[in-house]
């Protein structure tokens, strides 16, 4: 809880940005005010226009057969509105990158929910990792 009010603080000084990020949708918010008067203004926006799971697979799944007695098991099917989301994330991590080696970010909070926040810490280029002033996961 004491790490939530001090990133809290932090994400909140004049001039820091936000990366807010879910599987489907991501914001680049900056502030231009202060902790006490925040003015958030968005920079960026990026949304995935993502299928539902079931609407993309397109065979059953498949069946093993144990060589040692002759069972049958089902193969857990492929998750590709799971892989989509963490594409999207992978590819926001990518803009980020590029929007800190322009020298447009000088310092930035991540935001999203623990798994997502967990990819994207992952696939962080080392110029974001050099500026990254915080993390916050949240819903």
């Amino acid at each position: 809880m004491k790490t939530d009010h001090l990133v809290s603080k932090t994400a909140l000084r004049h001039g820091i940005w936000l990366a807010v990020c879910d599987g489907s949708k991501a914001l680049l918010i900056e502030n231009k005010g202060d902790h006490v008067y925040p003015k958030l203004e968005t920079r960026d926006v990026m949304k995935m226009s993502n299928s539902l799971t079931h609407e993309q697979g397109s065979a059953q799944p498949g069946r093993t057969f144990s060589a040692a007695d002759g069972r049958r098991s089902a193969v857990e099917e492929t998750d590709f509105h799971l892989q989509a989301e963490q594409k999207f994330i992978r590819d926001f991590s990518g803009h980020l990158e590029d929007r800190v080696c322009e020298g447009s970010i000088p310092a930035v909070v991540l935001i999203a929910p623990a798994r997502a926040l967990g990819i994207l810490r992952d696939t962080l280029g080392p110029a974001t990792r050099r500026i990254l002033a915080g993390s916050l996961a949240r819903d």
